[in-house]
Formats: structure tokens, sequence, C-alpha cells
């Protein structure tokens, strides 16, 4: 497994990394921890550079980031709430999740882009309510760059700090990779299997 991440990496470039942290922060369950650490194998191994995978991984976080925001700018939260009701099974996030968000981002300002860029849940749904609220467009750029860049430089140090041991006991690393793989997988069916639309949750409580 650890063999065939890293040929995927490989042939897919920087590109290919691109498009993986864009398609991470479109839709789960991707996770980044595996694509990061694999790339940060690659660079220790001299086949990508730090500086270009650093570039081209926050480049797709962004871009990732900038289709929520794009969401966010060009629907009322009457419309958005409509789409999560729809939608929101499969994108395993909620409205009262967006609120949570929302209220986070109302209350601490723009600042807490950068912070929730290090929040498993909330980094993503963020750029919904910034989109909402029309943050300025450079500032919203600046704030995700900037967190997803030092997330993405702590992730690719990790892979080349690892590196060694991952050649090592590549068999056992091969393993790890899979659970992380597994773990995602599941987690996102149980939010599949477990999510409730709006007015369900209303009337479960009612009852």
């Amino acid at each position: 497994m650890t063999d065939f991440l890293l040929q995927l990496l490989n042939q897919g470039g920087y590109i290919g990394i691109f498009l993986l942290m864009m398609a991470e922060n479109v839709f789960p369950p991707i996770p980044s921890e595996v694509i990061m650490g694999g790339a940060g194998v690659l660079v220790a191994k001299g086949e990508m550079t730090f500086m270009n995978v650093w570039i081209f991984a926050t480049a797709g976080t962004v871009a990732g980031n900038l289709f929520w925001y794009w969401i966010g700018a060009r629907w009322h939260e009457e419309q958005l709430k409509r789409i999560i009701d729809r939608w929101g099974r499969w994108l395993t996030f909620e409205w009262d999740e967006f609120l949570s968000a929302r209220n986070i981002f109302r209350k601490y300002g723009d600042g807490i882009v950068f912070a929730l860029r290090f929040s498993p849940i909330l980094r993503t749904i963020v750029s919904l309510p910034a989109g909402v609220a029309h943050m300025k467009l450079w500032r919203f750029v600046l704030f995700t760059a900037l967190g997803s860049g030092i997330w993405n430089a702590i992730l690719i140090f990790g892979g080349q700090a690892l590196a060694p041991l991952v050649q090592r006991f590549e068999k056992l690393a091969g393993y790890g990779v899979v659970a992380i793989v597994v773990a995602a997988v599941i987690y996102y069916i149980y939010r599949v299997v477990t999510w409730k639309p709006v007015e369900a949750c209303e009337q479960d409580e009612q009852a």
C-alpha cells in the first residue's frame, strides 16, 4: 500500500498533489495527512522538493476552500439551508455545523478563517459563512493560505521525519496507511448513515 501511494503521488506529480488537496477540501473522505505524509516521504527520497510540494498543496487547499467561499457568496442562508438539507448527508456536514461555524466567524472575525484551518471539521465549513458575509476575497485567500500553509508544512515535515521508519518498516507503514484510509472511510459512512435533515432533528427533539 505504501509503494502504491508513493507511486501514485510520484506519477501524478505536483499537479496531482494540487488536485488531491483541492478534492480533499471539496469532498470527503480524502485524508490530507496521507497525501502530505506520502509527499513528505518523496521529499526525503529526493524525488520531490519540499517547496514545490508545499506550494502546490497549499494552492490546492486554497482552491478547494474557494469553491465553498463561492457557494456562500452566491447564495443566501435560506438557499444554503435547502442545499445542505438536500446534499448534507453526502457532504457529511449539517446545518447546525454551518451555524456553529457562522457564529464563530461572526464572533472572532476574519482571523478565524486562519485559526480553523487546524480544525478537522470546521476548517472547510467556515468558508461558507465567510462567503455569506462577503469577506473580502484577498483576506480570505490570505488567511486560508497562511493557515493551510502552516498545516501542510507540518505534515510534509512529518512525512520527511518518518521516511526512514517508513522504508525500514515498509509493511507496517503500509498497514498504517490502510488504517488511516479505512478509518476515514468508516467515519464518512458513519456520518452518512447517522445524518438527519434539520427538520427530522427538530421533530425528534419535540417528541
